[in-house]
């Protein structure tokens, strides 16, 4: 049975961030992710996750100016010491947080340079904290245009390259079916080098048993496939939070 994360950047937006880690327990979440956490002190995020019986799943290294298009550093070419930089940031919250894994964000860069470079920081940081775990995350192009990663296959290449135990597949449903679609064989494919899934309806991205896939068979899939990490629910409800967990309700009780 799948284990659910609430995503707290996009679900229960009704309350202040910090009260969403409540908001979470009580609609039956026991993990949580979310983008980012840096606008926030990481001992009281400790504490809410703490109060309320939270596992913290999985957070991003920063994007940097998020509002004037960056998109994390990681495959970008002459940006080592911020890619370093927002590392030791995400590193510094990891002592009191304890996620379970690290999205690392590649950034907005293409071609042999920006490939080279993201192979270089992977394992940088891979080796830096031997003990975290890092995952990346192909994104698609109409949401993330430029993005330096977008493909399943290339990144499953990526992570064998790097050869860091630590380091494994950020597998986001929602992505990969605008992309690439398949998603029953590259679910089984790919669940060797999976450490965190994500889901969202397509082409909404609102909750995931509406749109265009099949979601409890996918769900079904990841449990025959062996899965039994988190699955990040990174949507944006189509109302109320509350109202639109109609699809947990099959899950609550085991999660």
């Amino acid at each position: 049975m799948p284990r659910f994360a609430a995503n707290l950047s996009m679900m229960f937006t009704e309350v202040p961030f910090m009260e969403r880690f409540e908001a979470a327990a009580k609609a039956g979440f026991r993990g949580v992710e979310y983008l980012f956490p840096y606008e926030e002190n990481a001992g009281e995020i400790a504490a809410a996750l703490a109060d309320n019986g939270l596992v913290q799943a999985l957070y991003n290294t920063s994007a940097g100016d998020f509002a004037a298009g960056e998109r994390g550093f990681a495959a970008v070419p002459g940006a080592k010491d911020r890619f370093a930089a927002i590392l030791d940031q995400a590193l510094e919250y990891a002592q009191t947080i304890r996620p379970q894994n690290i999205h690392i964000m590649s950034g907005i860069a293409k071609g042999p340079a920006a490939r080279a470079t993201f192979i270089e920081n992977l394992r940088y940081a891979c080796a830096h904290a031997p003990e975290q775990g890092f995952v990346i995350e192909p994104i698609n192009h109409r949401d993330m245009p430029g993005y330096h990663l977008d493909d399943q296959e290339d990144a499953r290449g990526i992570i064998a390259e790097v050869g860091a135990a630590n380091l494994g597949l950020q597998l986001d449903l929602y992505h990969c079916q605008i992309m690439q679609g398949d998603l029953t064989e590259r679910i089984r494919a790919l669940t060797p080098v999976t450490r965190h899934v994500q889901v969202a309806s397509v082409p909404k991205r609102h909750e995931p048993d509406r749109g265009e896939t099949n979601f409890p068979y996918l769900m079904q899939v990841l449990d025959e496939s062996g899965y039994d990490g988190w699955v990040g629910c990174e949507y944006r409800p189509q109302g109320e939070t509350l109202d639109g967990l109609g699809w947990f309700e099959v899950y609550r009780a085991e999660q």
